[in-house]
């Protein structure tokens, strides 16, 4: 019996994801072709570097963390670890720690960035519009993502696992269960609005960084530096004095 979904069930959660991923696809190939010299950080160390050497560090450690907890909760059916012998129990509890650590920094990381960026006036103004949005969409994602981890799965007893993680793999697979998404959570589903959202903008932001993995340090060779002698600093232009 085919479930009937709301026009806006279908909208959000079988059409949105789907023009959310080809905006990132074809806005990064245009971004690549189009302005491959603004394909930076728009670093600005320059301006303010105690802060950004603390929370920097924190943010991009913290991301990266849950970047693979969420590569292993949605992409690893529960079946396959079940298979292995990994308890319920113990995944959920493996998980909530890890990934609590690296909340914790990410999220204290952002807070820093977001105050230095605001609190600085020299680096302010080299915020552009572009980077409020994407400051904006980043909070939102993490922020969402942080309370459906706490109120949902710590604090309550949706596991994603079977909802959303399913529907995760359906949509990569082309027919996604729209009411495994329908029925999430209410911050599961803000959650991942909020991701499509930032998916959305990110080949026209500064995160476009995350693509320029900079493999050519690996094997160039190496740059030679040499100082100048001060003792030949204070002597007069010209030839070379002959010494005996």
């Amino acid at each position: 019996m085919t479930v009937p979904y709301s026009p806006l069930e279908i909208f959000l959660w079988a059409v949105v994801p789907y023009v959310a991923l080809a905006v990132f696809v074809l806005g990064h190939v245009w971004r690549f072709t189009q302005d491959r010299f603004g394909w930076t950080t728009r670093s600005s160390q320059i301006y303010e570097s105690k802060l950004l050497r603390i929370g920097s560090p924190m943010f991009h450690f913290g991301i990266i963390g849950i970047f693979f907890g969420h590569v292993i909760g949605l992409g690893i059916p529960q079946s396959w670890t079940r298979a292995l012998g990994i308890q319920d129990h113990w995944y959920h509890l493996f998980a909530a720690s890890v990934g609590l650590a690296a909340a914790i920094a990410c999220v204290g990381g952002l807070l820093i960035l977001l105050y230095r960026r605001r609190s600085n006036a020299r680096v302010f103004g080299a915020t552009t519009v572009g980077d409020k949005i994407m400051y904006l969409s980043l909070s939102l994602t993490i922020g969402f993502g942080v309370l459906a981890t706490l109120v949902h799965t710590t604090l309550g007893d949706y596991n994603y696992r079977e909802g959303v993680s399913i529907w995760f793999r359906q949509f990569w697979l082309l027919h996604p269960d729209i009411g495994l998404m329908g029925h999430a959570p209410i911050f599961f589903q803000l959650h991942i609005l909020s991701a499509m959202l930032l998916f959305a903008i990110w080949p026209f932001t500064r995160l476009v960084h995350v693509f320029a993995v900079p493999l050519g340090y690996l094997t160039r060779p190496y740059i030679v530096y040499r100082s100048k002698d001060p003792r030949r600093e204070a002597e007069r232009r010209g030839w070379e004095k002959v010494r005996f």
